[in-house]
């Protein structure tokens, strides 16, 4: 995104004075400025028609449990079946990523990080409480967590959210607040982003003991960050991604003076990295239609051409490392991240237009294991596809069109 960065939480009412206003909001956090037809098989349709029966209930057990987020609170439906449970109430724009195991959810809210047991539909009293949380990211067994308005890291074991008690685990705080983002390795290191409000540069390494074994400052905008295989770890900038791998860092340019890739996807199957891809600063909102992607062995960059826009809400990784995307056509766009080309499209949603507000409902793609899920917020509508042969196998019709979209992940 190329405009100003903001919170990633505000209240309903400067919602709306930002929709009056036509302003666009550039957090590159987990956006930037960054919305035809049904997917069109019989067979999926009356599979679809299934899924349309009455809401389970909502004292009952959710298998596999799914979120989604709406104007003013939660809702939460079974991962198989697509039927409802429980609805939360919850003001305010929240923001939902999985905890890191199979029972939990995380939720960014206007007081910080919260934590919400998805399989029992109800929120727990654990809370990390910071003005803008930020990135939730999961690897090695733990959960990190960001706090832009404070800097502060929290690193924990999932695992420990089972006992209802706030977990105990690894807190650093950054040398400034900023929008950024942390993870831990396997070997207990520890790489965060570096900047202040005004500007982002780079990310530090540090060892168990808090020490610096590394740094590097040639990053730009530095925003988001994914894992590849052999665990390389890459932090995106405004020309190109930061790579840290066996303790060093390698920049990988882009072949545009700016060539932003803020938000990316990695997968444990793949050593390529999928992320997207814009080349206009100036842009109130960049809708582009090529993907980034970064092979962490050669330090090679490819770019994809779509033929479509997306969203930063568009990226996700199949079980066998392919490369998805969720094109502005209504396709989830599959490509094999080796040849770098798109090798097939399954089609899921109608065609949409990303809308100039980031916090705005879009079409989201979110994927568990061999199915991926995908919001139509026009039609109140989530999906579900197998991946391999891109039959839908699930459909309902939401009471409010839905805005974020995750699940529970065990393991990462």
């Amino acid at each position: 995104m190329n405009t100003p960065v903001k919170s990633p939480v505000r209240s309903r009412a400067a919602i709306g004075a930002a929709l009056a206003l036509a302003v666009s909001v550039a957090l590159t956090a987990c956006g930037g400025a960054e919305e035809k037809k049904e997917a069109d098989s019989s067979k999926a349709g009356t599979q679809a028609d299934a899924a349309k029966a009455a809401p389970s209930s909502p004292s009952a057990a959710l298998r596999e449990p799914l979120v989604t987020t709406f104007d003013g609170g939660l809702r939460l439906l079974d991962g198989e079946s697509l039927k409802l449970g429980k609805t939360i109430d919850l003001p305010g724009f929240n923001r939902v990523n999985p905890a890191g195991d199979d029972t939990h959810v995380m939720l960014s809210t206007d007081s910080g990080f919260r934590v919400l047991d998805a399989s029992a539909q109800t929120l727990t009293d654990i809370e990390f409480k910071g003005a803008k949380p930020g990135h939730v990211v999961r690897h090695a067994g733990k959960t990190v967590l960001f706090t832009d308005g404070t800097g502060e890291v929290h690193v924990f074991d999932p695992a420990d959210l089972a006992t209802g008690k706030k977990p105990k685990g690894r807190t650093h705080t950054t040398e400034k607040p900023h929008h950024g983002v942390a993870v831990e390795l396997e070997n207990g290191e520890l790489l965060t982003t570096l900047g202040d409000e005004e500007k982002r540069v780079g990310a530090v390494v540090l060892d168990e003991d808090d020490k610096e074994v590394a740094r590097n400052e040639d990053c730009p905008g530095v925003h988001g960050e994914a894992a590849a295989k052999g665990e390389a770890i890459a932090v995106g900038c405004e020309d190109g991604v930061l790579i840290y791998q066996d303790g060093k860092f390698t920049k990988v340019t882009s072949p545009d003076a700016y060539g932003r890739i803020g938000n990316q996807a990695g997968s444990d199957e793949s050593p390529i990295l999928l992320g997207d891809y814009k080349t206009d600063p100036e842009a109130e909102l960049e809708r582009p239609e090529r993907v980034s992607l970064i092979d962490t062995r050669t330090g090679k960059l490819r770019l994809v051409d779509l033929g479509t826009s997306y969203s930063f809400r568009s990226l996700a990784r199949g079980p066998h490392g392919e490369a998805l995307v969720l094109g502005a056509d209504g396709a989830i766009h599959v490509i094999d991240p080796e040849k770098g080309e798109v090798t097939r499209t399954v089609p899921a949603v109608g065609a949409w237009k990303e809308p100039l507000d980031w916090q705005q409902p879009r079409p989201v793609l979110f994927v568990r294991d061999h199915t991926a899920y995908v919001s139509e917020p026009g039609k109140r509508k989530l999906h579900a596809f197998d991946i391999e042969s891109g039959e839908k196998k699930a459909s309902v019709t939401l009471p409010d069109a839905p805005n974020e979209l995750t699940g529970v992940v065990a393991g990462h």
